[in-house]
């Protein structure tokens, strides 16, 4: 009897431990500081958050079909600067979709060589994060970028702007969640992507074009990468061309935390809102107990290493390998 309580308490920490280290931690921050439920400051969090979410959304889509996209960092980075360059040079109704075309074009180049070459994904997007933030620095000229006139310009509703108070990267980042999120649980598209991250040999001979479906996902990643360039340019209407180093690991963080499976075919958009929020939440609360800022790079590995564990865990039923 104690054997099968014990089997029982592993498999439900394996499946959601997260959620119940993220309540614990909730409720710690708490009771350290009375202001970290406040209105004010859930409001703050999940506006910070809604960038790294955007791109998140994304990547969940190409982490379901069974590969990783580690160029999203520099991608973001690339569509600030094009963005913010372009807006003095034709003004920002014409930037705004230049920057779209250039960024779907990096995501259309990845997705070929991920789903119709069948080249590694990790190995192509770990180049291709080193191309691009070449690529941003060569367009840039190693310089940062700022819009001129500053107080003149509409552009910068994207990032500061308010819809019945409800700040404007926030309703951008769930209208994005749940448009997405029907894409991925209700269409025949989304059924495909779980179908080939599943198994894309029985995908295939089903009759799924699975290189088709790997490049959609990676076009729809690097669409979701220009919407949050656009958020960020938008809310400091200037930026430095290294603006998105590192973003990758921390929205790869979120997805998995999110639930979706490194081996492919598990996840939902859903869940992965809930992992970008886990991550917001426990950075802030990390700052108001008063800890340094870079304090959050050592938890947010201690977060991924924790993720990576409970999810192979969650395939085994069980903490433990059993041959360890």
């Amino acid at each position: 009897m104690a054997t099968v309580s014990r089997r029982e308490i592993g498999s439900m920490l394996a499946k959601q431990g997260i959620l119940i280290a993220f309540a614990l931690f909730m409720i710690g921050f708490t009771l350290a500081n009375a202001k970290f439920l406040s209105v004010d400051n859930v409001f703050s969090v999940v506006r910070s958050s809604a960038i790294l979410g955007v791109m998140a959304l994304g990547v969940t889509f190409v982490v379901i079909s069974g590969n990783l996209d580690l160029s999203v960092g520099s991608m973001m980075s690339f569509s600030t600067i094009v963005v913010l360059d372009l807006h003095d040079k034709i003004g920002p109704a014409l930037a705004i979709p230049a920057m779209f075309a250039m960024t779907l074009c990096l995501g259309a180049f990845i997705g070929f060589l991920v789903g119709y070459l069948r080249l590694n994904s990790l190995i192509v997007t770990l180049g291709m994060l080193s191309a691009i933030h070449g690529l941003t620095l060569t367009y840039s000229g190693g310089q940062n970028m700022d819009i001129a006139d500053k107080e003149g310009t509409w552009f910068s509703v994207f990032g500061q702007g308010a819809i019945l108070g409800v700040p404007t990267p926030i309703l951008m980042f769930l209208s994005l969640a749940a448009l997405l999120g029907l894409v991925l649980a209700k269409t025949p598209f989304g059924r495909k992507v779980y179908a080939v991250g599943g198994n894309g040999t029985a995908a295939t001979f089903s009759g799924i074009k699975r290189a088709r479906t790997v490049f959609t996902c990676y076009l729809i990643s690097a669409g979701c990468v220009a919407v949050a360039g656009l958020i960020q340019a938008s809310r400091s209407l200037g930026s430095q061309n290294t603006v998105g180093q590192g973003l990758e690991l921390e929205v790869l963080a979120a997805v998995i935390l999110g639930g979706a499976s490194l081996m492919g075919g598990v996840g939902t958009i859903f869940k992965t809102v809930i992992g970008v929020l886990i991550l917001g939440f426990i950075q802030n609360g990390l700052l108001l107990l008063g800890l340094p800022f870079y304090f959050q790079f050592v938890v947010t590995w201690i977060i991924i290493i924790l993720a990576v564990w409970l999810d192979i865990a969650a395939k085994r039923g069980k903490l433990w390998s059993p041959i360890a």
